[in-house]
């Protein structure tokens, strides 16, 4: 038996390399999903040679990694067989993402019927409480990524454990976004854009 878990980190970059430790003790990659936003254009599928560019220079990050012996490079690497199906899409209330995995086949199914979102409908039907799939959704909008894994009921608290230790709070981050006087995710909200993403994550680090 399986269960669903789901964790939200403040950038692509932290999540790849969550998702590359699940892989690398041995979950399979077909159970692990990434969705990330994609507001600032660091994923560019017009350009095969720099598709991973955060840093905008026009190398893809995964080679600077491989050089480096770390960073987003070895997190890839460490997930190539998920990651190296990344592909863009647009989801309701988020914009552009970023995404991969079986999550991404299971929201558009679920934003066809007219699940919020398609992401709210997504989660929920996987398992997570609706509350959580609102913060983990609004996380994604305001610049985060999600990863979900489905995982034997045995093993989750050791997959969960992996997860944790980079993951945001989503208890003190849905706290946060109360005291603007957001309530939950919102389909028809305006994405964000690449200066509301930047200062969101200059308000996490403060």
């Amino acid at each position: 038996m399986t269960v669903t878990i789901a964790r939200l980190y403040d950038d692509y970059t932290t999540a790849a390399r969550a998702a590359g430790e699940l892989e690398r003790v041995g979950l399979p990659h077909t159970e692990i999903s990434v969705v990330a936003n994609n507001s600032e254009g660091w994923y560019d599928e017009s350009r095969p040679s720099s598709r991973i560019d955060r840093d905008h220079d026009g190398v893809d990050d995964r080679a600077e990694g491989a050089a480096k012996g770390g960073g987003i490079g070895a997190a890839i690497g460490g997930a190539a067989g998920l990651l190296a199906g990344l592909g863009m899409l647009a989801i309701p209330g988020l914009g552009p993402v970023v995404a991969a995995g079986w999550l991404v086949s299971t929201a558009v199914v679920a934003a066809a019927g007219g699940a919020a979102g398609g992401i709210i409908g997504a989660l929920s039907q996987s398992g997570v409480s609706e509350k959580d799939a609102h913060v983990y959704a609004e996380g994604v909008r305001r610049g985060g990524a999600l990863v979900t894994a489905r995982v034997p009921d045995a093993d989750q608290a050791r997959y969960e454990a992996i997860l944790d230790r980079s993951a945001v709070n989503i208890r003190d981050r849905a706290a946060l976004y109360q005291q603007s006087g957001w309530t939950r995710f919102d389909p028809n909200a305006a994405p964000y854009t690449p200066d509301e993403v930047r200062g969101e994550r200059e308000l996490y680090r403060r």
